[in-house]
């Protein structure tokens, strides 16, 4: 199974939408509130090359992108394979 993590914010309707298609995936991933905890957000801005938008989401260390990459990678059918799931 990949380590899988995702920066959000409270209230975030992206944020809400990427957790929910890694919910129905049925894996597990490590959230980082940014909100609460500043040095989280600068990481984040720092592994995601400067993206300071939320979510910013990380499979195996790789930074795929937001939501809507999440989505386009799932609608390409080369997310399952990269979760480490079924496909």
């Amino acid at each position: 199974m990949a380590k899988i993590e995702i920066y959000t914010t409270p209230f975030c309707g992206f944020c809400l939408q990427a957790k929910r298609l890694l919910d129905k995936k049925g894996v597990e991933y490590t959230e980082y509130n940014v909100l609460l905890r500043g040095g989280q957000r600068r990481q984040m801005i720092e592994r995601s090359g400067g993206d300071h938008k939320v979510p910013q989401i990380f499979i195996d260390g790789k930074h795929i992108g937001g939501c809507d990459e999440l989505y386009e990678l799932d609608f390409d059918e080369e997310l399952d394979p990269l979760l480490g799931i079924g496909g």
